[in-house]
């Protein structure tokens, strides 16, 4: 198996082998990750999130969890126009990232990149947008609170993406279990029931990268 126990290794590792190489400012931002230790979203999950963007066409994202820009980045360029807004707790991270969209800024001046420093819940708590699509890649015991926070901004067919879902396996099965992430694994699992139950949202769950969920937000009425 995989790192992560989700994907036997030979298969993540001839996935990853199909993958276009990143270049730019991307390929910039990996370097950069890899040398600092930086997580970033795993490059089957970069590939997932670049097609996704490119079907669903959002306009408005929402990104909890700014970390150096690499996500963010990653969606704005898949983007003809539009803003995104993300959110993070860091202070260095988000002075790295916002070096990072300055440099983004260069190529793809019809986006425009809105960044809050601060905990999550508390901007959540006081913004009043609307969004087409919501990526949640930050503190995974607090991803229930962010949903019902960010809800409500949802646009109806819009979609919520969550990564880390799996979260190296433990949410699925407790042989994987490691004593200290018991309440993290806890919280991940209560909120991967409430998203693949909640009456608004159609979800299914991925088993890549580290796991994966996508919610897509239904009309009033259910459709």
């Amino acid at each position: 198996m995989s790192d992560h126990n989700i994907v036997d290794e030979h298969v993540e590792q001839y996935i990853r082998a199909l993958l276009p190489k990143s270049s730019g400012l991307l390929y910039e931002l990996e370097r950069y990750a890899d040398e600092h230790r930086v997580p970033i979203v795993q490059p089957e999950i970069a590939q997932y999130l670049k097609v996704l963007m490119k079907v669903h066409k959002p306009v408005r994202v929402l990104e909890i969890g700014t970390a150096i820009g690499y996500s963010a980045t990653l969606m704005a360029e898949q983007m003809e126009k539009g803003v995104i807004e993300t959110i993070e707790l860091k202070k260095e991270m988000v002075s790295i990232a916002a070096e990072t969209f300055e440099k983004l800024k260069l190529y793809k001046p019809n986006v425009d990149i809105i960044q809050h420093h601060g905990d999550a819940i508390g901007v959540l708590e006081n913004m009043n947008s609307e969004f087409d699509l919501i990526f949640i890649d930050a503190s995974k015991g607090h991803y229930k609170a962010f949903l019902e926070l960010c809800l409500p901004m949802l646009k109806p067919h819009g979609l919520i993406v969550s990564d880390n879902v799996l979260y190296k396996g433990m949410v699925a099965t407790n042989l994987y279990l490691v004593r200290r992430k018991i309440t993290i694994v806890k919280r991940m699992r209560i909120y991967l029931d409430f998203i693949s139950n909640h009456p608004e949202l159609d979800t299914t769950v991925l088993p890549m990268g580290d796991g994966m969920a996508i919610s897509y937000k239904k009309e009033a009425d259910g459709a």
